[in-house]
């Protein structure tokens, strides 16, 4: 298929630098949360392990997990993971359109990292034909900057309502000329109708820039698979570039609280005796749960998301996470009682942190006329702090030191509308010549997430519970940031491992053949034998022309058996593939 006249991507002699390879890739899914995340920063760390210049982008993202990186933008947690494994800085162009939902109905707008609008999903949609310009600008850029540019789709690329003003799948593939591939997840089950669905509900145009598939998360014998996989190529034309093993615990930062079902961190046995056990409120509207990851690599801290009073009550630290919509999770928080549990936990100094929104609901009252515009309304009264809410987003990467837990290091970022006054207690860090967060007793609360990235507050601040709790806990001596770093590398060893590499860097390279055929969603079916026959010399499949509806087929006729009207538009058979193109900036 990817033989004539498409020339082969050549590897470079060991004098050389990496592989000699330019151009971009979206990777597109059936559904949502089937892998594309994680197969595009596969991608990225192989390509930056062999010495290609590679960046991640996605054009527009719908999640609460945000970063801030180094300049100040808040991007989608997921493209910051994209650029670690693409060993690069993340910024605001590799993902230029950030949606944070505050309700069922209101989202807002990120553009380039900034705080831009507030919009409903109907006003969403009338905002893209200006979004747009910005996207593809923001693409252009990337590609003049790196060889290879890995684009991440949003949802589906056959959401037909969507699709005039989409900007994230084959909307941007078009305007940008990218090759695409669609990645189907065998685990939810109807792998092959997913993928045949999806690509037949594509317009012819964008049908043409689909280059192939890949399987993901597949367990069991691939000998049974492979006859599925034939066929499927038979009859769209396409070639399926891998089949993805499903490895447990190999995901990367989830975006959506959806997620937290699916979420199943096995507690590494403990050094000494007892475990400690850690409960996250799992708030209606949380926020960066990537928080507490860092929590799950240390031995012996199990760590629960929970909506339960008695595991709440009764966990050895209980956490108040970051929120979008702070006032309306402490509405919700009451109406559950969880705030007497809180109260309690306070009372008998048990340990409870709050983070960022979290932290604000452990203060005496909040000012809000900004994200609930319910003005001001009563904290838990837990912390001698007070917040209000102002227009201008604070974004930053801070660092400092923790007093109280023996000057250990700790950074992290901060993204918050909420300013927090302090009246009393002790700051729980000091940083640049100012305090930041409070401590009164066993109560702790900060702006910043991430704290526990740093493995000297993290194993501190653990033996503090330990001791409080009167455990006996030891902490691990392995580094956060070197177990992801492991990560990254096991997930381009997944890419390098079981997808085709040398036809993916083709796509890459020169997008897929100029004669693939065009599903036209109609049924079409083979018998054993087909008129799609593999090249033994290239691999190419050479496609045939069927016969057409209601002719009748002998007993020794080894084409098509079509029991329907032509499902499929094939252009002539040969190798008419398209000449030597490289792909522009500008598409």
């Amino acid at each position: 298929m990817y033989g004539g006249r498409c020339p082969r991507v050549a590897l470079r002699t060991d004098a050389d630098k990496g592989l000699a390879v330019k151009g971009a890739l979206l990777v597109a899914g059936t559904h949502s949360d089937v892998g594309k995340s994680v197969v595009v920063a596969g991608i990225c760390r192989w390509l930056a392990r062999e010495g290609v210049k590679v960046a991640p982008f996605k054009a527009q993202n719908m999640a609460l997990n945000s970063f801030v990186t180094r300049g100040g933008a808040e991007i989608g947690r997921a493209q910051a993971a994209q650029a670690a494994a693409a060993r690069v800085d993340p910024e605001a162009k590799m993902n230029p359109v950030l949606l944070k939902p505050s309700g069922e109905r209101e989202t807002q707008v990120i553009l380039r990292g900034k705080p831009w609008a507030m919009a409903s999903a109907r006003g969403y949609q009338e905002m893209k034909e200006k979004l747009f310009p910005v996207v593809l600008e923001s693409l252009q850029d990337l590609r003049r900057r790196f060889e290879v540019v890995v684009c991440e789709g949003a949802g589906s690329p056959a959401e037909i309502n969507l699709r005039a003003q989409d900007l994230a799948n084959m909307g941007l593939a078009r305007a940008a000329a990218l090759p695409t591939i669609i990645i189907g997840d065998i685990d939810r089950g109807g792998v092959f109708a997913s993928l045949y669905g999806t690509l037949a509900l594509l317009g012819a145009e964008d049908q043409a820039l689909v280059g192939g598939f890949i399987v993901n998360k597949f367990r069991g014998d691939i000998t049974i698979l492979a006859p599925g996989l034939e066929q499927m190529s038979q009859l769209t034309g396409r070639l399926f570039l891998g089949t993805l093993p499903y490895v447990r615990g190999l995901g990367l930062d989830e975006e959506d609280s959806l997620a937290l079902d699916a979420i199943s961190h096995d507690s590494l046995p403990p050094l000494a005796q007892d475990f400690i056990k850690v409960a996250v409120v799992r708030l209606p509207r949380i926020s960066n749960f990537n928080d507490f990851d860092a929590l799950s690599y240390e031995p012996g801290v199990a760590v629960r998301f929970t909506e339960s009073s008695q595991e709440i009550l009764c966990s050895d630290l209980a956490v108040l996470p970051g929120t979008k919509t702070t006032v309306a999770d402490l509405t919700w928080l009451r109406s559950r009682k969880l705030d007497s549990v809180l109260t309690e936990r306070a009372r008998v100094g048990l340990p409870t942190l709050g983070i960022c929104g979290g932290y604000q609901m452990l203060g005496s009252r909040i000012r809000d006329s900004i994200e609930s515009e319910e003005g001001e309304i009563s904290g838990l009264n837990l912390l001698p702090v007070e917040t209000i809410f102002e227009e201008e987003k604070i974004l930053a990467r801070p660092d400092g030191y923790a007093p109280g837990f023996e000057n250990t290091r700790v950074s992290g970022y901060e993204i918050r509308h909420g300013r927090v006054l302090r009246h009393g207690g002790e700051p729980l860090f000091a940083a640049n010549g100012s305090d930041e967060g409070c401590q009164v007793g066993a109560t702790f609360g900060t702006s910043w997430h991430g704290i526990f990235e740093s493995d000297g507050f993290r194993r501190t601040f653990l033996r503090r519970v330990a001791r409080d709790r009167a455990l006996h806990w030891s902490p691990g001596d392995a580094s956060f940031a070197a177990a992801r770093e492991a990560q990254l590398d096991k997930l381009g060893d997944l890419i390098a491992e079981n997808i085709k590499r040398e036809t993916l860097l083709n796509l890459i390279e020169y997008g897929p053949p100029a004669d693939l055929p065009v599903i036209n969603n109609q049924l079409l079916a083979l018998n054993s034998r087909s008129s799609y026959q593999r090249s033994s010399v290239s691999g190419q499949l050479k496609v045939g022309d069927p016969p057409h509806a209601g002719t009748s087929a002998s007993s020794n006729d080894e084409s098509v058996l079509d029991l329907s009207p032509p499902g499929v538009t094939l252009p002539p058979s040969g190798n008419n593939h398209r000449e030597t193109q490289k792909l522009t900036a500008d598409g």
